[in-house]
């Protein structure tokens, strides 16, 4: 029996054989070219396939991890769209007069490596994404087909050099047991996914790598990064009682999910589900969510190659209704820009787009667009407990603007004989801290807040969350961040409505008594961390 130690990323107990992945160099030839202007083209030409790819990548890692997770994908995209990155390739082809693949190759290590080198450990594991994305667009350069990335049948311990983000979203989860590279952190991607897939992972083994043979059995403790090859029966025994010790405990926390969300000193608060695609309800409702906290709709524009019909959103809103039955759904209204773009919208380029045209400021802009949405959800109204926000407000006028939309559609729909509620709740999304500041002017505007914490510390702090070179700098617990929290809190009590919080920090346990003592009423985050949620909040004494 042999020990090897690495890092423990993400935790659970797996017993199986080893599979080792081929993961070979990618063989980039250099080679000489005469047009430079072709090499261009054809470079343009395969980073928009990649686009696309990950793209349909994102599509798909929706349904299984949610969107948080499923950003990265959305942010490998964004490089493919980052100047610094592509001048350097432009300028390897045209300087060195070198094959486009070559030139994504080198400048992929040149990036990999500078982000190896940093301090910052979140930091340093940017290098594998980088590494994913430059062998994807080179694969797109030489129009090779995807493989996939784990061919193999029986459930394994699936070993790598290193696991690359597509690649681990990509692997058919039910024959995977664990992950164990050479490679990777904490931070790493492929480590995020594998905790959010709930698959025990250790990574960065070093030279211990070396002693890893395929078919081999192994015992992989992903709380404590051991991995003990050839067992003996005394260790299997001890591991096989640690592991259904795990498997009662994921069991305990499914258990929650027929729970109220109640502190123990009686303190109740809706816990509910964020969504990005009618398919996500089921896992809602298994996880016991009170209600959808936030149905992001966005999903009916990026999964088509046009414009959904008024027809074909009533079915997905239709969808979520009744199968929540008369649990309360809210569903954000359009919120495309900045980091969310479709292609066969061609909106203008902008220098800073997260400070752009998005969200509500689209909607009032493109009025038809609005109206479909708008036409669509109220007659979708009939079919359950639905509420509506708009996301990105900043001020009364533009609350008024779509309030008064709104009231044109119903006109609209009751001159044409079209079935609605007439009771259909209208709140706004509290993600800037211009909405924040105002809040008590707001508050008697709508009928309830849903604070959006993502965009809200991003705007407060300056620093953007899609930005990992000041990841540190984006922090939700940030002080500032929480007193604009507190205040909108207060007016809307102040003014008899519900307030919510659907952002990432809705989910972080640190917080929980914070937004309960504050007041809040409602948290809203991803399906699967419900269960955790609930046991966190039942163990609270306020």
């Amino acid at each position: 029996m042999k020990r090897v130690q690495g890092i423990g990323v993400s935790g659970g107990i797996a017993i199986g054989p080893l599979v080792l992945l081929n993961q070979g160099g990618t063989g980039v030839r250099k080679e000489t070219v005469e047009d430079v202007t072709a090499e261009f083209m054809r470079l343009d030409t395969a980073r928009k396939e990649t686009i696309r790819e990950l793209d349909e990548i994102y599509r798909r890692s929706l349904k299984l991890v949610g969107d948080e997770n499923s950003s990265i994908f959305q942010i490998h995209s964004m490089m493919l769209e980052d100047e610094d990155f592509l001048a350097e390739i432009r300028e390897k082809i045209e300087n060195e007069r070198v094959n486009a693949e070559y030139a994504v190759w080198e400048t992929g290590k040149l990036f990999s490596e500078r982000f190896a080198q940093m301090d910052d450990s979140y930091m340093q594991a940017r290098k594998t994404d980088v590494i994913d994305i430059s062998s994807r667009l080179i694969r797109v350069l030489e129009r090779k087909s995807e493989e996939s990335p784990a061919p193999f049948a029986a459930p394994s311990v699936v070993c790598a050099e290193d696991l690359m983000p597509s690649d681990t979203i990509q692997m058919d989860t039910a024959r995977v047991l664990a992950f164990v590279t050479r490679e990777g952190s904490m931070t790493s991607h492929a480590a995020i996914l594998a905790r959010t897939l709930q698959i025990p992972s250790v990574a960065g083994l070093g030279s211990g790598f070396s002693e890893l043979t395929d078919g081999v059995t192994a015992v992989v403790d992903g709380f404590s990064g051991e991995i003990f090859l050839e067992p003996d029966e005394a260790l299997l025994a001890e591991y096989r009682v640690k592991r259904d010790a795990c498997a009662r405990e994921r069991e305990s926390l499914r258990s929650m999910a027929g729970q109220k969300a109640v502190t123990r000193s009686g303190r109740s608060i809706e816990l509910n589900a964020n969504i990005g695609h009618p398919g996500d309800v089921d896992g809602a409702l298994e996880n016991g969510a009170d209600g959808i906290g936030l149905f992001r709709s966005e999903f009916l524009y990026m999964e088509g190659t046009s414009f959904p019909t008024e027809e074909q959103q009533l079915q997905a809103y239709k969808t979520v209704l009744e199968k929540m039955g008369n649990k309360r759904v809210i569903i954000r209204t359009l919120d495309l820009g900045a980091d969310k773009q479709i292609p066969y919208w061609n909106l203008p380029k902008e220098a800073n787009p997260a400070l752009g045209c998005r969200a509500i400021r689209i909607c009032l802009k493109h009025e038809k667009i609005f109206r479909t949405q708008l036409r669509a959800l109220l007659r979708a109204s009939i079919f359950g407990n639905l509420s509506v926000m708009f996301p990105m407000i900043i001020s009364i006028d533009e609350v008024r603007a779509a309030k008064k939309i709104v009231e044109q559609v119903k006109t609209e729909l009751r001159v044409q004989g079209l079935a609605y509620s007439e009771h259909v709740p209208f709140g706004i999304m509290v993600e800037t801290p211009a909405a924040a500041l105002v809040s008590d002017s707001l508050a008697k505007e709508v009928d309830f807040f849903s604070i959006g914490t993502n965009d809200l510390t991003q705007y407060t702090l300056a620093a953007d969350r899609m930005n990992s070179s000041i990841a540190e700098l984006y922090d939700p617990r940030h002080p500032a961040v929480l007193w604009l929290i507190e205040m909108t809190v207060r007016s809307a009590k102040q003014a008899g409505i519900e307030v919510g919080i659907c952002g990432e920090s809705a989910a972080d346990t640190g917080l929980t008594a914070f937004y309960l003592k504050i007041g809040v009423d409602e948290l809203s985050v991803a399906p699967s961390r419900i269960p955790e949620m609930k046991k966190a909040i039942r163990e609270l004494d306020l």
